[in-house]
């Protein structure tokens, strides 16, 4: 069953077209994540959905009901953003029972979601404390909490874990997918982050300048990229790119090569001149120039490489990406 269905939306503040044409299907149960750099529209398209901003036009479907027009509170969704936005005066069990009592359900059914929610988040030891006296984490965990208690038809997530550091960022998107696998409700999430979207999502929604470039599986996207932007985004390091005739004369493709397919070889076809290397302990990053183009090599385990040191690099043929000047991939 569909739980999302957006039919050719548009969206213009004034004379700027910030989302063009986008058409999507989210299945039920399915965890979709939008990514995209910085301006790209994700936030935006996810507040069009929410009903925080409206669409000039197209359509949005949320469980097959046409919401164009219905205000937030009535689409039944429940949002966490980047922000946790929780109310300083209230405890934990406040935040998190606010909208339920306002909806008028009865104390019984209250309590139930809560104590459900707390057990899958553990917050059972912080209900009765204020925002102030949690970390960055537990504040989260109580926004993803407040949303949980609503059982809403699809969960929006905006950039949640912006504000986290690394470890609790890598912690919580452990726990948000632990989540959704026990819920099995359906969930958009908004990042920049492109490790996010590979280990959060079933599908991902790659956005560019208010337009769709790509949609399908983590593995999809980066095994087979559309063009040289989904190639380039997805992957970190990311995908080296140079002109073909770096390798042979006359080729007017643009080669691209995951680091990864990279590796140090006597006769290999790239002549490199290592000007930086990143010691990792499990790989190690080789940074260096081919001519004017700059080259990451990702070699698995310890090597003891200087900078200012020559090197040759190798690589199987059918590891490598071509694409036009345009940046559409070549067959």
């Amino acid at each position: 069953m569909t739980a999302l269905l957006l039919n050719s939306v548009n969206k213009s503040f004034g004379e700027v077209h910030v989302l063009k044409d986008i058409s999507l299907e989210v299945m039920e149960g399915e965890f979709v994540v939008f990514v995209g750099p910085s301006g790209c529209g994700k936030s935006t398209l996810l507040r069009v959905i929410a009903g925080l901003e409206d669409a000039t036009s197209g359509e949005i479907r949320i469980g097959g009901t046409l919401v164009n027009t219905t205000p937030p509170s009535k689409r039944g969704i429940a949002m966490v953003f980047q922000s946790y936005a929780l109310y300083p005066h209230l405890n934990v069990r406040g935040n998190m029972t606010l909208a339920l009592k306002q909806e008028g359900q009865p104390k019984s059914v209250i309590e139930d979601r809560v104590q459900k929610a707390s057990r899958m988040l553990d917050l059972g030891p912080y209900l009765d404390r204020y925002p102030s006296e949690l970390s960055g984490g537990q504040r989260q965990r109580v926004a993803i909490g407040r949303a949980i208690v609503r059982e809403p038809k699809l969960f929006l997530f905006d950039e949640p874990l912006s504000n986290l550091d690394a470890a609790l960022r890598m912690n919580t998107r452990i726990e948000i997918a632990a989540l959704h696998r026990q819920l099995g409700a359906s969930m958009i999430y908004v990042t920049h982050d492109q490790t996010e979207a590979m280990t959060l999502a079933d599908k991902i929604v790659v956005l560019r300048d208010g337009r769709v470039e790509q949609i399908g599986s983590p593995m999809e996207l980066y095994n087979n990229p559309a063009n040289q932007f989904v190639a380039g985004f997805l992957g970190s390091p990311s995908m080296n790119f140079f002109p073909g005739d770096l390798l042979t004369d006359g080729d007017t493709r643009t080669v691209g090569i995951r680091p990864e397919d990279l590796f140090l070889a006597d006769d290999g076809p790239l002549a490199v001149r290592v000007s930086h290397v990143e010691q990792l302990g499990g790989d190690t990053n080789i940074i260096g120039h081919a001519g004017n183009h700059q080259i990451t090599a990702r070699l698995f385990g310890q090597h003891a490489v200087s900078p200012g040191a020559d090197l040759r690099l190798g690589f199987q043929p059918d590891r490598t990406y071509s694409f036009d000047a345009t940046g559409a991939r070549l067959a």
